[in-house]
This record gives structure tokens, C-alpha cells and sequence, in this order.
């Protein structure tokens, strides 16, 4: 086991999980879902990442992000250092790949909320923060909850934009994905199957525990409704 690999990896997913959910929870509170082209494409921005491969998302973001980009040249400027090949750049990228990952769980537990409770939240006179915090993500916890820890292990497991776009700098953008494919090619197998054991181990019991969140969610919401 690459422990310094493995650190690295929890390092990544725990930034991606403690940006991505707040940011997650305020696009579902103060942005609805609508039946108009608007809303239309902006589930299509937020899906794309799922059916993009990754390393095609990986190459516009070296390309746009690296020296030869504007934002490149002013990011290097202004800090000395380059998004590229880097523990910033490798989490940018994975903030734009796991943005499915968060919105939709989250955006689902927001929709089952039913629309009588924020009625009468506007009514009683709570503004649109108080609301947020005192009815809604207490309501939708468990969407929040499915979200974070699908993200977490998603991230776990990130190859394709992470190679293209921090390549395999130890210490600084090898992931633990990244060191099984070096194991792999360097033919130590047994290293290659500790880590791979460990994350397969990791994403069943993460899906058991996100399948089991949902149904306890769809019993409560219904519960609710009637």
C-alpha cells in the first residue's frame, strides 16, 4: 500500500467533499430546477461531466488552465506557480469532474421537499437563510449526506483527469489510482491488488450505505407528504 498516495487521495477527496457540498446546497436553494431551456441546460452543464470522458475533460482543462492560457499566465504570474502538474490544478479539476456527484443527490432531496412547508415558512416571515437552515437541509440531510460520501469515494478513485492534468509528481499529484497503474506497469502486482482491494472494498460498502440513506430518505418524505 502507497501510504503517501493514499494520504494524498484522502487529502483531495476531503477538499473536493468540504468545497463542493455547501456550494452544492445554496445552487439547490436559491436556483430550483424549472420546466425552460435555462433550466434545461443548466442540468446538462451539470450532467456533462458524467458522460464526458475524463480524459477529454482533462485535456480543455490543461489546455485552458495551462502556461499557455491566459488564465495560466496570470495564475503563474500572480502566485509564481503553475495550476499544472500541481496539488491546486489536480483539485480544480476534480471540483469540475464531481460536480454531478454533489448537485443531483442534492438537488433531488431539495425537490422532495414539499413546496405547503416553504409556503408556510414565507408566511410565518422566516427570510430565505433562516428557511435554508431551519427547514430545508434538515429536511433534505440525508440527499446531503448521500451526496458527500458519493463524492468522497468518487474522488478515490479518480484516473483519467487527475493523470492528464497533475500527471505523476509523488507527494504532490500522484493519487492512489495513479500509483496501481504504476504498479501495474512496474509488474508489482501485489501492491497493485492491496490498493485495489482497498478501494473496491471502500465503493461497496459506500454504495450500501447510499442505497440504504435513499430508501430511509423515500420512507420519511413519504411519511411527510401524507
Amino acid at each position: 500500500m502507497d501510504l503517501q498516495a493514499l494520504y494524498l487521495s484522502i487529502q483531495l477527496a476531503s477538499l473536493t467533499v468540504l468545497i463542493l457540498v455547501p456550494l452544492g446546497v445554496l445552487m439547490a436553494h436559491f436556483f430550483p430546477s424549472k420546466n425552460n431551456i435555462g433550466s434545461f441546460a443548466k442540468e446538462a452543464m451539470i450532467t456533462l461531466p458524467l458522460v464526458l470522458p475524463p480524459t477529454v475533460l482533462g485535456f480543455y482543462l490543461l489546455v485552458g488552465l495551462g502556461g499557455n492560457s491566459w488564465f495560466g499566465q496570470w495564475f503563474e504570474a500572480l502566485t509564481g506557480q503553475t495550476l499544472v502538474f500541481s496539488f491546486l490544478g489536480i483539485l480544480l479539476a476534480s471540483l469540475i469532474f464531481n460536480i454531478p456527484f454533489v448537485m443531483m443527490p442534492i438537488q433531488r432531496a431539495f425537490e422532495a421537499i414539499p413546496q405547503d412547508l416553504r409556503d408556510a415558512s414565507s408566511t410565518c416571515g422566516l427570510p430565505p437563510w433562516q428557511r435554508l437552515f431551519k427547514i430545508e437541509i434538515p429536511l433534505a440531510n440525508k440527499g446531503i449526506i448521500s451526496a458527500a460520501v458519493m463524492t468522497f469515494t468518487h474522488t478515490l478513485g479518480e484516473f483519467g483527469v487527475v493523470l492528464m492534468m497533475g500527471g505523476n509528481i509523488p507527494g504532490q499529484t500522484r493519487t492512489l489510482s495513479i500509483a496501481i497503474y504504476d504498479s501495474v506497469q512496474s509488474l508489482e502486482m501485489h501492491s497493485a491488488g492491496v490498493m485495489s482491494l482497498f478501494l473496491l472494498i471502500f465503493s461497496f460498502v459506500t454504495l450500501i450505505f447510499t442505497q440504504r440513506l435513499s430508501l430511509s430518505n423515500r420512507d420519511f418524505q413519504g411519511n411527510l407528504k401524507s
